[in-house]
């Protein structure tokens, strides 16, 4: 029988319908080959490996154009380690000031009672309670390495921590004290006249040494090191895969880096991150229009223990957090973008987060002076 030749159009169509197949098997091959790379460059194994270099060998992280970073570091010492012993005396008074309620004005409050070192000195809660039960507008932040910011409180209105001391101290809704009448308060307390003495080579209790001694004390405190300094001292064991992964996905496609850089995790600086929910912000200090909504970015070390989060503790879990960055928040700054990660990569960027957190070190608390 005689084979009937397909008109011209069928067999245009034909030859177009098979093309397309081509393709589309082309195509699928392609991706199935970039799939298979890529997960052959972020296996188990490699990530060790690549890892388990100095970190100045590890993969170029995902950092925005015009961003001065940092490469993640071994948790560093306070400033004042070298000088404990000249400044002992200056300290135990910081310390003993910064546990006394008598320097508010109900004798019911002190520094310590939102910075608890139990808690990794915050307070475990959302807000804290202020004079008379009076909730903060703002979450307590841990004052561990408060000597590394430049500016201080979560809207960065402290030029450093001597400045800090008076805001709680003179606040009508914290301490709700007053710093120029502190020191005859203080006077009145015998034992002080001591520790003043020995801190500054005379008894003259006056503002600015209050202020100084409570900064002095702040600046030592620390985090006890994590098991990711261990990992960076060469315990290449003490990361799980799925830490590694985090580590790796926290410095590349999650592009944490932008913001959390360095050994204390933070690029010192202040951000509108789209969470601000109302809070001005820098912008009640600067008055600039561009810093409205920006806040301080906090170390995220140990971020796992000082919950809850955020400038007004409104996340009671940090995987909440990687799911609001994840949806991406409505912010002017180019930072902050959605993170696209899979749940494994959420999973595993948790992960990691829990390797940089540590219970707080041992702490004794003073026996104040009467």
């Amino acid at each position: 029988m005689r084979r009937q030749k397909l008109p011209g159009f069928y067999l245009s169509n034909y030859k177009m319908r098979k093309g397309f197949v081509i393709l589309l098997l082309i195509t699928g091959s392609i991706l199935s080959v970039s799939f298979m790379k890529q997960n052959q460059m972020n296996s188990p194994a490699r990530l060790r490996k690549l890892y388990s270099q100095t970190p100045d060998k590890w993969p170029a992280p995902t950092i925005d154009a015009g961003v001065e970073w940092i490469e993640l570091g071994i948790l560093p010492e306070s400033p004042l380690e070298k000088y404990k012993d000249s400044l002992r005396h200056t300290i135990e008074l910081g310390k003993s000031l910064f546990f006394d309620t008598r320097l508010s004005g109900s004798g019911k409050i002190s520094c310590a009672s939102c910075h608890q070192p139990e808690l990794n000195w915050t307070d475990g809660i959302q807000r804290s309670f202020g004079h008379d039960s009076t909730i903060n507008k703002r979450n307590s932040p841990t004052i561990q390495h408060t000597w590394f910011y430049k500016k201080l409180f979560w809207d960065g209105r402290a030029r450093d921590l001597e400045d800090q001391a008076f805001g709680p101290i003179n606040s009508e809704s914290e301490m709700h004290g007053e710093m120029r009448e502190l020191p005859f308060k203080l006077r009145q307390i015998k034992g002080y006249a001591a520790l003043f003495d020995s801190a500054y080579g005379d008894p003259r209790i006056d503002p600015d040494r209050i202020a100084h001694a409570i900064a002095i004390f702040e600046k030592t405190i620390v985090s006890r090191k994590s098991r990711f300094d261990e990992f960076l001292a060469g315990k290449k064991n003490s990361l799980s895969n799925s830490e590694l992964t985090g580590l790796h996905v926290f410095r590349t496609k999650a592009r944490c880096m932008n913001c959390h850089h360095g050994p204390l995790f933070s690029d010192n600086q202040l951000h509108n991150n789209g969470f601000a929910d109302g809070d001005e912000g820098y912008y009640k200090v600067s008055h600039q229009e561009e810093d409205r909504g920006k806040l301080k970015t906090p170390s995220l070390r140990d971020v796992m223990k000082t919950g809850p989060w955020m400038h007004n503790g409104s996340s009671k879990h940090v995987i909440d957090i990687i799911e609001l960055y994840s949806k991406g928040p409505n912010t002017p700054d180019k930072l902050v973008k959605p993170l696209i990660l899979s749940a494994k990569e959420k999973d595993a960027l948790l992960a990691f987060l829990k390797t940089i957190s540590a219970p707080p070190l041992e702490f004794k608390k003073p026996v104040l002076p009467d």
